[in-house]
Parts: structure tokens; sequence; C-alpha cells
């Protein structure tokens, strides 16, 4: 049953071998011509591998440096296949186990084209590499996250019918959550169900994911109340997300009724995320006392070589405002990693800007050019930030240097604070400038600018009589789709703009962009649900 009869030509030459235990303890090897695989960042390949290897559980070894060669490459547009063909020069052996470690890893640090390339090169040796069900649905994820939603139904279309389990579906589930699509996403955990494949938490916890990106909490209940009903077993995710829902409702009690239960169920050990989602919550409810002691918990549930917790703890404490314990943790994870990541820095300095300590956070800044392996313009965003805000926009528009020298490019919202400052400036010509700048830098797909911001250069606009800039800028916002989005239309319609926004949301509903990979402006959001769903494997 080969799938090279059944999958269409598409862009590149891949190789492809996988083995569907369910069925057969043979590899079925099939090859697609031109196909662009993804990786998934769920926890598809952990709760459900069924003879796949337990990548995560071993002893690093050389996958480490390999993924520092494919993330310092200076010429990423020679891929992965470059750095990965010179190591099996040296005389390197690379094992299956090494690189899918190497793909985990991108994953979490969001390089899902190297980690998609890694998988091409595997493909392309079937001989060697023999690929299970696991490693088709982290494909699929990546194919969704670097080429787009439809290219990963292309993918999913063409596999044979026996080799798409439980993993393959609710790897195409997560995409379409991570997207926002709810109706796909509705209609699938409906085949899902009818199908047998709903009898595990995995794909409650993706749906009650995207309800919680909607704000429709009481949907979080209900698929509980679903899960209790199959006997289907919470695991802690579930629990987590449970508790995040509740705390957006506002309710502190409900939150506390939750954990309760949770404490009670035998097979269910509250996990350090378990502690941050409350922290999280009684600090949006202001109860920081509270807040502070689900901190203390939470260190206490630090375990291994994970970074992930000290970065939330930096970043709760300076939500707290509490500036003792950000510096506290931050020399407790200094001590324990000689080598601190762009993350860890980001979490810091957008601490210390949080606290209004802005002498420690330029120190902190100064301390990462000294020592970065990369510049990260998301860094300098923290700054350029609370220099508009106070007035200082010489010295935001600086950082545009720092990026230079470095050899990075700003990236969209390095541009829209920018755009800020020329609004605050009553700039208007060099705003629309620095928002058309925006739209069109490295990885900006899916980039809008703020409402508020739109409100502010559409109303700085009208006080300056300045019609033209104002109907340029409308009819770029309408190229960018904003007019299909509700938080876009609603300040629109505040306005003596002359649009129709029924027609523009009718035209633009069609739109790839909007409809298959999301909005940029929800990063935050997004990466909590990454961070979920790769803490689940």
């Amino acid at each position: 049953m080969a799938l090279h009869s059944a999958i269409s030509p598409l862009c590149h030459s891949l190789s492809f071998s996988v083995s569907f235990p369910f069925e057969s303890r043979s590899a079925i090897h099939f090859r697609l011509i031109g196909a662009c695989v993804h990786p998934i960042t769920c926890s598809i390949s952990r709760m459900y591998r069924h003879g796949a290897l337990d990548y995560e559980r071993r002893p690093m070894l050389k996958s480490n440096n390999i993924y520092q060669r494919l993330s310092l490459m200076k010429n990423p547009e020679m891929g992965a296949a470059a750095v990965l063909n010179e190591c099996e020069n040296e005389g390197k052996k690379l094992t299956k186990w090494e690189l899918c470690r190497v793909v985990r890893e991108l994953r979490k640090f969001k390089k899902y084209k190297l980690a998609l390339e890694v998988y091409e090169w595997m493909n392309n040796r079937p001989e060697r590499f023999t690929l299970f069900g696991s490693d088709a649905a982290i494909q699929l994820d990546l194919i969704a996250k670097v080429h787009g939603i439809s290219s990963a139904e292309d993918y999913f279309s063409r596999m044979p019918g026996a080799s798409k389990d439980k993993r393959i579906y609710g790897a195409l589930l997560n995409a379409y959550v991570g997207a926002k699509m709810r109706e796909k996403a509705e209609s699938l955990m409906e085949e899902m169900r009818s199908k047998g494949y709903d009898m595990h938490p995995l794909p409650y916890n993706v749906m009650m994911t995207l309800y919680m990106k909607l704000k429709e909490y009481d949907k979080v209940d209900l698929l509980i109340s679903e899960m209790k009903q199959k006997r289907i077993q919470l695991d802690v995710y579930s629990y987590n997300i449970w508790l995040s829902a509740r705390g957006s409702h506002g309710s502190a009690e409900g939150m506390q009724q939750i954990f309760e239960e949770m404490k009670l169920d035998t097979s269910i050990n509250p996990n350090w995320t378990t502690f941050s989602t409350m922290a999280t919550m009684y600090i949006r409810l202001g109860l920081l006392e509270k807040a502070e002691d689900c901190l203390k918990r939470l260190e206490t549930r630090i375990t291994g070589w994970d970074r992930m917790p000290y970065h939330y703890l930096i970043s709760l404490y300076g939500s707290a405002g509490n500036k003792e314990e950000v510096y506290r943790i931050w020399s407790t994870y200094k001590s324990v990693f000689p080598i601190i990541s762009n993350w860890g820095y980001h979490a810091m300095i957008s601490s210390l800007v949080r606290v209004r300590d802005i002498e420690g956070a330029e120190t902190v800044y100064s301390e990462w050019l000294s020592v970065k392996s990369t510049y990260d313009s998301k860094i300098a965003n923290l700054l350029m930030g609370w220099y508009v805000k106070e007035g200082n926009f010489e010295k935001a528009k600086s950082f545009l240097h720092h990026i230079d020298q470095a050899g990075a490019k700003p990236n969209s919202t390095t541009w829209e604070i920018l755009a800020e400052g020329h609004i605050r400036g009553r700039r208007v010509s060099e705003a629309l400038s620095c928002f058309k700048e925006a739209a069109s830098a490295l990885g900006s797909q899916n980039w809008m600018p703020k409402p508020v911001n739109v409100s502010a250069m559409l109303e700085l606009c009208e006080q300056e009589g300045n019609k033209l800039t104002k109907e340029s800028f409308i009819e770029f916002l309408r190229q960018l789709g904003c007019f299909q989005e509700d938080g876009y239309r609603s300040v629109l319609s505040g306005f003596d703009n002359g649009i129709v926004l029924g027609d523009a949301t009718e035209e633009l509903t069609t739109s790839p962009n909007r409809t298959e990979l999301g909005n940029e402006n929800d990063e935050t959001e997004n990466e909590g649900a990454e961070m979920l769903m790769l803490m689940a494997e």
C-alpha cells in the first residue's frame, strides 16, 4: 500500500517511511514527490507513540551539538540538509533518535522550517530511517506551520485511509485549533468521535485550547463534563486548562474547587504549569498573596534541565510587581544554566520593564549584547516600547542601528513601535511608512496593527485634516484583511471613513492568510498553547 500512487507532486522531492503499529509491524515506504512535510508541536508523540522511540528520556549526546549548528547557520537559506551532510562527511553517523531529538528542540524554539527540513533529510533516506505514525503526525503539524493549513489538508487527504490513525487526526485537529478555524476543528472532532478516536484526553485538551482562545470558557466546562460522562481520564493538562477557564471567569473559588478535585485524583501529580496557571489567574484577580504562594510551590516542581519554569517565574513575579523575587530567580537561573537563552533574557528584561526598573533592564540588555549568539529584535522591542511610551523617540529609534549592526532585521513589532512614536509626535506620513514596513517585514504574513494604533492613526489624520493619508491607511488596512475582523470593524465604524465594511468583509473572508494562519497579535496566547502541547509530549 504505497502512498506513491496516492500523493500527487507538490513542490520538492521527499522520501517518507512510516510504520503503523495498529495494522502491521512492517514499515510502509512511500515517496512524496514535492510534498512539504511538516513536524508537529502537540502532545501526540508521547501520548500515542505505539512503538515510536522515547526520544525525550534518553541522554542528549550529539544532538545538542547538531541543534546548535543548525541554529547558528550563517546562511539559513542553505537549509538543514547542508549541515546534516556536513556532519556525516565529518564521519558522524546520524541516528534517528538524535535527529528526532534535534527536531524536538527546533520545534521548542519555533524553528519549524528547519525542523521540517530535518524530516525531509530523513525522508530522502528510507533505507536508513523508518518513520512511525507519530512521525507522520509531527510532519503534518509542521506542514501546517510552515506552509499553511491547505498544504496540511492536502497531505492528510493523500494519505491512505488505513494510515490515518488517531495521531494523524489529532495533528490536523491541532493545526485547525492553532489557526482558530472553529468550524473545521469542530467538524473534525465529530469525525473523531464517530471513529472512536476521542477516547483519550488529547483531542479534548486541544478543543479546550480553542475555546480558551475564543474566550468561550463555558465550552471548556462542557467538554470536561463530556469526558467524565465517557469515563475518559482527565490528565494534568486537562486540569490545567480547566483551572485557566475558571480563573478567566473570575472565580478564585472555582479554581480552588478544581485544584482540590485534582489533588484527590490519584493519577494526577500537579506540575509546575498547574501552579503557573493558578498564579497567572490570581495576579489577574489582584490576589497577589495567593499568586506568590503558587509561585513558591511552582519553584519546588522544577526538575532536570527545563528552562521554561524559570522564564515563567521571572515573568510572573514581574507581573506581581515583586522586583526582589525577579532578581532572586534570575540569579538562581544563571547559577543553574551557564548559558542563558534569548528567551531567558527576554523574560528578564520584560519583567524589569514591567516593574519600571529601566536602569536594570538596560544593564541586562547590555549583558545580553555581550553574550548573545544571535540577535533577537523581540528583546530590543521591549526597551523600544518603553522609550516610546515615555516620549524618548530618538532613543527608541537608535535601536535600529543595533539591529543593523548585528546583521539582523527589524520585525513587524519593531516597526509598529516606531509608528506609535510617530503618531505621538503627530508625524502622520512617517507613521504610515512604518506601518507599511511592518507589513513587509520578515515573518509578517499574519501581522495586523493593534486596533488601538489603528484608532490613534485615524484620529490623528482627522485632527490634521490629512484626508489623503487617511484614505491610504484605510486601503492599507483593507489589503491586510483587517475589515473582516470584528475588533477592527468596530474601530473603523467610529470614524467618518465612507467605507462599506460589509463588501470588504465579503471580499476578504476567503483570504488564505487570514483563514489559515491566524494573527501574530496573539503571539503570547499562541506561545502558551504551544508550550502546553510540547509539554504533553
